[in-house]
């Protein structure tokens, strides 16, 4: 499943959002998430290195996927800041209308980051994994579905097209870290 330069990112498993559109607010596992880590059959590859985002549900599903592995916490890693929206029952959400993929990718809530933003944000701490994956072996990223996602428009050099894709909890999208570019080898895997 993983080969020596590829970049694999991974989505927590399900969390406890009750609901609700979560990206800074820190959450557990939900009932699901923490049985689908309980009952994984399959072990993944030792990575040459381990990145996490610092949320709580990515750190539970990292430890669960390498018990034995040293994590690198990052904070470029947290989901997109959806300000004054996060944490708002999905029914108390705006109605936002029909709106181009390229619309939704600028579009910010009050007081949070667009998706542009976040892939501005994340592009720097991808890159890094992606030399270290070319260099060294395979290199995990455990995060959040935004960032999966920004993973995705890198390698297909367009932001927009990013949203494309779902992403699903405790999925793996793995990315080929070639010299200078990715091929995208795996979207939305499920990890079982």
């Amino acid at each position: 499943m993983v080969a020596n330069s590829d970049l694999v990112l991974i989505r927590h498993a399900e969390a406890d959002h009750h609901g609700r559109l979560l990206g800074r607010t820190d959450v557990g596992l939900s009932e699901q998430g923490r049985s689908a880590l309980a009952g994984l059959t399959v072990k993944l590859p030792p990575m040459a290195d381990i990145w996490v985002s610092p949320a709580v549900r990515c750190r539970v599903t990292a430890e669960a996927l390498w018990p034995e592995a040293n994590l690198t916490e990052d904070a470029r890693l947290w989901e997109q800041d959806f300000g004054d929206w996060d944490g708002r029952a999905y029914g108390e959400l705006p109605d936002l209308g029909p709106l181009s993929r390229s619309a939704l990718a600028e579009l910010a809530a009050p007081g949070g980051e667009s998706f542009a933003d976040l892939c501005v944000r994340v592009k720097p701490v991808l890159q890094l994994a992606a030399d270290q994956a070319r260099t060294n072996g395979p290199v995990a990223i455990v995060a959040h579905a935004g960032i999966v996602r920004a993973g995705l428009a890198m390698a297909l050099d367009n932001v927009a097209d990013g949203l494309v894709f779902e992403i699903d909890p405790l999925s793996a999208t793995i990315l080929r870290c070639l010299p200078g570019d990715f091929a995208i080898r795996r979207v939305n895997e499920p990890i079982r």
